[in-house]
């Protein structure tokens, strides 16, 4: 069977292909091979640059053709490697060999061909490109992402941060609060978690088999490797790669920062596991009402049905991502002795798992913007709660010492349908000052949204 978006394996590359433009070039096997091919580029240009009478300056000309080589790095160039890779069983290797194999033509760079992958295991050039296809991923795809949903949701809480709804904790009805406001909880909650994950910081380590500089050392004995390491790794892109330096590793950088990165996206997803639960409830409940959409059909036997699926949708894969995402960072930083292979069939799911991710927040994307108020859904809510009113009520008469306020409150609401008549019956009969009295008339349960609309407005 030929392969296709139709006979795809998985559904990143299948049914969702399309969303997923954006993280493919960057966490697909290409994407690691590219990666690979700017470690070594990186490390060879600094090499001819560290002052060695054996490998000297390399030339503007050379310099601009071997950027050019990772600037324009194509899935030709992949599929080259890949046909290398079938002698060498060795994906570092193939690399390694396909850079020479440009030399050719470049006497300049041939003369020098054994400095490629000088003194490198293939775990300084692995540990690195993963960290920059992490990079990548983190600022191209995965944060614009988030922040598209972070900037509808913080949209609507000031679009809707007066308008009253009826609280519900343990599924009763409760102290009114406002659409705005239970979004923007939300919302603060998702910047707090996306700031986690901008913070974390990306590390790579460029120190040989062991992490000792073994092989540096033997060729140069003087030389300061581990400066030299860091410059590189340090380095702003091109010429560096813009991470940061791990002095001390086995021969795998030991991957505590990946599980760092991880968990905090599994931290947002929650979040927003969170958030798509509710969305769906008010959506049962009819406070929100979805844009319809031309031909779209709900159910296949049932006409009237406008289903909640892009929060469907978006829980399902948050839930995938997050189970990929815990497993990397409980895994990768367990290794056995200086190394084992276990993490690195692992680590090829990294894109897997941000990509159901950014799916997710795809689809989110979707349905908050289908989204319409209700508001006479919201009203009649309200309109049906006066006993909500009872917690108002009892703490004014608290406030002027009234004996057993809490008590009388319950006495007349508790599993009773309460009416405004049976609040405004007790509220006159209280021994509180009349402007209190007439404040307590005047509340109802739309307007008993304490500072709700203000903190919506904040966010």
């Amino acid at each position: 069977m030929a392969l296709s978006p139709i006979s795809a394996l998985s559904p990143l590359d299948g049914r969702y292909a399309g969303r997923l433009s954006a993280l493919r070039p960057l966490m697909s096997e290409q994407g690691y091979m590219h990666k690979r091919v700017q470690v070594e580029v990186c490390w060879f240009i600094a090499l001819s640059d560290a002052g060695f009478a054996e490998f000297k300056p390399l030339s503007p000309g050379a310099r601009t053709y071997l950027l050019g080589l990772v600037k324009t790095f194509s899935e030709a160039d992949a599929n080259a490697i890949k046909e290398i890779e079938k002698t060498t069983n060795h994906d570092v290797k193939a690399v390694e060999y396909w850079i020479k194999s440009k030399f050719e033509a470049r006497p300049e760079l041939r003369t020098a061909s054994e400095f490629v992958h000088f003194a490198c295991t293939s775990e300084d050039i692995n540990n690195t490109s993963h960290a920059l296809q992490l990079k990548g991923a983190r600022e191209l795809a995965l944060l614009p992402a988030l922040d598209g949903v972070i900037g509808k949701m913080r949209a609507m809480a000031h679009a809707f941060a007066e308008v009253p709804m009826l609280s519900r904790t343990h599924g009763q009805t409760a102290s009114p609060t406002t659409v705005g406001k239970e979004i923007a909880n939300v919302v603060v909650r998702l910047v707090a978690a996306r700031e986690k994950i901008a913070a974390v910081k990306l590390l790579g380590k460029m120190n040989g088999a062991v992490g000792n500089y073994n092989a540096h050392l033997s060729a140069w004995p003087d030389f300061d490797w581990e400066a030299f390491a860091r410059k590189v790794v340090e380095t702003p892109e091109p010429l560096g790669l813009g991470l940061t330096f791990q002095p001390y590793s086995i021969q795998i950088e030991p991957h505590d920062y990946m599980a760092e990165l991880f968990d905090a996206v599994a931290r947002a997803n929650t979040i927003l596991v969170d958030w798509c639960r509710d969305a769906w409830g008010y959506i049962s409940l009819g406070y929100f009402k979805q844009r319809l959409r031309e031909g779209e059909i709900g159910s296949s036997t049932m006409p009237h049905k406008v289903n909640p699926i892009d929060f469907e949708n978006a829980e399902g894969n948050l839930g995938l991502a997050n189970a990929l995402l815990r497993h990397l960072s409980e895994k990768l930083p367990v290794s056995r002795w200086q190394r084992d292979l276990t993490d690195s069939t692992v680590l090829r799911n990294m894109g897997v798992a941000l990509g159901y991710a950014t799916l997710a927040y795809h689809s989110l994307g979707i349905g908050l913007a289908k989204l319409e108020l209700n508001e006479e859904a919201l009203r009649d809510d309200l309109d049906c709660a006066w006993e909500v009113l009872a917690e108002p009520i009892q703490t004014v008469m608290r406030r002027y010492g009234v004996q057993g306020a809490y008590e009388k409150l319950k006495e007349v609401t508790r599993g009773k349908t309460v009416q405004a008549e049976d609040l405004h019956g007790l509220i006159r009969s209280l021994q509180i000052p009349q402007g209190e009295k007439d404040r307590l008339l005047a509340m109802t349960p739309g307007s008993y949204t304490g500072k709700a609309a203000e903190l919506a407005r904040r966010v």
